[in-house]
This record gives C-alpha cells, structure tokens and sequence, in this order.
C-alpha cells in the first residue's frame, strides 16, 4: 500500500477527559477508514505514559516500550510489520529486571 494522504492526530479521551490514545493517521486509499501511521502514545489516566512506539501503515513497527503507572518502565523490544522480534525486556513495578523473551529463538 502506497499512502499519499496528509497525517491527521487523533485523540480518545477518557470519560473524565483525560488523553487516553494519542496517535498520527491517514485515510486509507479506498477512504472507508483511518490507519494508524506515524506516531502511537497510550496514557494512564494519571497522564503518564502507559506505550508509545510508531505504527506503519496499520502495523506495529520499531522501538516499542511500556511504562508502569509511576512511570518506570515495564518492557522494551521491537515490532517489524506488526510482530515481536528480536529480545524484549521486561522489568517489574519495584524495577527488577525480569526474564526477558526473544522471538528470533
């Protein structure tokens, strides 16, 4: 797929009002729908970070990480058309690292 439209933001609130989905758009070339194209941020309610990573033409891709609701971080690794790949971390609410994954084993 080919994307040749303008990025749009889009924003979904939580019922208090609070961001909830943060996210870059575009209309997909048959224009019946947005795709998620560019930027990606998830917020707890508290407004910390809950994800953020970059989508592609609809799909997961890059550097992705996941916070817990203080901020620390909860896991790390990369998506490739929409897929885990290579060596995710994970770490647990007191920040101890725990046993990581890797989905090229």
């Amino acid at each position: 797929m080919t994307i040749e439209a303008d990025l749009n933001l889009a924003e979904i609130p939580y019922e208090s009002g609070a961001i909830k989905f943060r996210y870059a758009r575009v209309m997909s070339p048959d224009k019946k729908r947005w795709i998620r194209h560019g930027l990606f941020v998830a917020y707890h309610e508290n407004g910390t970070v809950v994800s953020e990573g970059h989508y592609v033409e609809g799909k997961e891709d890059g550097l992705w990480r996941d916070f817990h609701p203080d901020g620390k971080p909860a896991s790390e690794g990369r998506y490739h058309d929409g897929q885990e790949v290579g060596v995710w971390r994970f770490w647990g609410v007191d920040g101890t690292e725990e046993p990581s994954t890797d989905y090229d084993a």
